[in-house]
């Protein structure tokens, strides 16, 4: 029987990459009754874990409490007062090294996420590249677990139920009477985001359906703007960015039957939910290990690799390589359009 009762997660950033833990963690809530989790990341991601028994959220504090060398110390001490057991450390980075090397001075055991920048590095070099799927995340999360000797199933994922709507978000979304759909057409890098006026058809094609009504996620004011434009006109399409808080739109990504959604955060944070998501790649691969949770190979559709044959041309869409600015307007908008029905319909 194991020694391990209480057990620190580290997951700091970005926004897509923490929601990817969510689904492994519920699975080892599940699983592992008896065993406490301490997740250690930002304040904001804190939503993503509302629900999850026997697991508590410890909010860092980059900017002031554990910000730099002596910080880190400072974090390992609050920590320690947890009766931690056991370090799972899921990001790998030097702020997670330096924590998990003092728990492990302590005593305890600790293990840590295999990144494999090797397979990364031979999928997205441009010559000699290995084109072949490296493992997904959620794969390597388990394997974390498994080191301190916890086997997860992920099998038969278990989702949270779909989450009541306030008022405050009734008074933006509406009562559900149809089909919603959530669209979040950017990303971080623009090799990664399908051209404007393409996503404008496929909204334009979506709203002709009275069927359904879309939702478009985005942040900031620029984003909202151009969100803006894409819904002007069309009664059954609502801007969210702006309107809601984080939490209120995690909720309502819950209630969502599909999202439709770039490589990037809004398309992990609905699987996490087992919202059906299709994604669209441009730079990057589903390859790489980042598709979202849960996910038939089909609802990825990814630009053209006969016409763009370097493709992917990094893992996470921050390289530009001259001729490839296009490779998105390979993903035709009929084939977008046919996917999310065929996806609504099954």
């Amino acid at each position: 029987m194991s020694k391990i009762k209480h057990i620190l997660v580290f997951r700091l950033s970005a926004m897509g990459d923490v929601a990817m833990t969510v689904p492994v963690l519920r699975a080892f809530a599940e699983q592992y009754p008896d065993v406490r989790l301490t997740v250690v990341s930002r304040p904001f991601f804190k939503p993503f874990f509302d629900g999850i028994p026997s697991l508590d959220f410890f909010a860092i504090d980059l900017k002031e409490r554990h910000k730099g060398f002596l910080g880190l110390v400072r974090l390992y001490k609050d920590l320690k007062k947890l009766g931690i057991d056991a370090v799972a450390d899921l990001h790998n980075v030097l702020r997670s090294k330096i924590v998990r090397t003092l728990f492990a001075l302590a005593g305890k055991k600790t293990a840590f996420v295999d990144k494999d920048r090797a397979g990364k590095k031979a999928l997205t070099r441009a010559e000699n590249k290995v084109f072949k799927p490296l493992k997904p995340m959620t794969e390597r999360h388990k394997e974390v677990f498994r080191k301190l000797g916890f086997e997860i199933n992920l099998e038969n994922p278990v989702f949270p139920e779909k989450a009541n709507l306030s008022q405050e978000i009734l008074n933006v979304t509406g009562i559900k009477n149809k089909k919603w759909i959530g669209v979040a057409p950017f990303a971080q890098y623009e090799s990664k985001v399908y051209p404007q006026d393409m996503i404008q058809e496929v909204i334009d094609k979506l709203s002709e359906n009275q069927e359904y009504v879309v939702f478009l996620f985005g942040g900031g004011n620029k984003e909202t703007e151009i969100l803006n434009e894409l819904a002007k006109g069309k009664e059954n399409v609502i801007t969210v960015a702006g309107r809601l808080k984080f939490e209120e739109e995690i909720k309502l990504i819950s209630n969502l039957d599909l999202m439709l959604s770039m490589d990037s955060g809004n398309s992990h944070i609905a699987a996490m939910l087992g919202i059906k998501v299709i994604t669209l790649w441009g730079a990057t691969h589903p390859y790489a290990g980042f598709s979202p949770f849960n996910q038939e190979l089909s609802s990825a559709l990814t630009s053209d690799r006969e016409k763009y044959p370097l493709l992917p041309t990094s893992v996470y869409g921050n390289k530009k390589v001259e001729g490839y600015e296009d490779a998105m307007r390979s993903i035709p908008v009929e084939k977008v359009i046919t996917t999310i029905s065929d996806k609504l319909r099954g």
